[in-house]
């Protein structure tokens, strides 16, 4: 199956998008259904730190670690799943709009199923396709409000 890309525009120069949408810490604030996010200690993010998401997926909550495989500031950002049955991939890119004063955000999934896993990725998709919208337009809606919640 083809990932699943999502492409939203939106009113803040690309060092600030990049910086709010590719902090797993902040993830909880735009990601609908993520519960909690813990993020490997002892380091700032960056190439090869993992962290630990706990999403509500249906009516359970599911924990997955990821491992952060790229970030290229303000541009480009990937992490992928490294445990369980469903392991997410994730890639991000921010580009820049009207000389830097807007950013246009591309994000791409796609999901690698192991085990019992494997017959439940069209189910996984279809909730990641469906909430995935709801979360992109909070994300807009956060950064053009600005406010201590987006610039801490």
């Amino acid at each position: 199956m083809p990932p699943i890309v999502s492409t939203i525009e939106i009113g803040r120069p690309p060092a600030e998008v990049f910086s709010y949408v590719t902090d797993p810490s902040r993830f909880a604030e735009w990601q609908h259904d993520v519960v909690a996010v813990r993020i490997e200690e002892g380091r700032p993010p960056g190439v090869g730190t993992r962290f630990t998401t706990t999403r509500r997926i249906g009516h359970t909550e599911r924990t997955m670690t990821q491992e952060i495989t790229e970030i290229t500031a303000p541009t480009s950002w990937a992490a992928r799943g490294v445990d369980g049955p469903i392991r997410p991939h994730a890639n991000v890119t921010v580009e820049p709009l009207d000389g830097g004063t807007r950013s246009r955000v591309r994000i791409t999934l796609d999901f690698e199923g192991h085990g019992i896993g494997v017959p439940l990725l069209p189910l996984i998709r279809r909730q990641a396709e469906k909430g995935g919208s709801a979360s992109y337009r909070n994300l807009k809606r956060l950064l053009e409000s600005g406010g201590d919640r987006v610039t801490r």
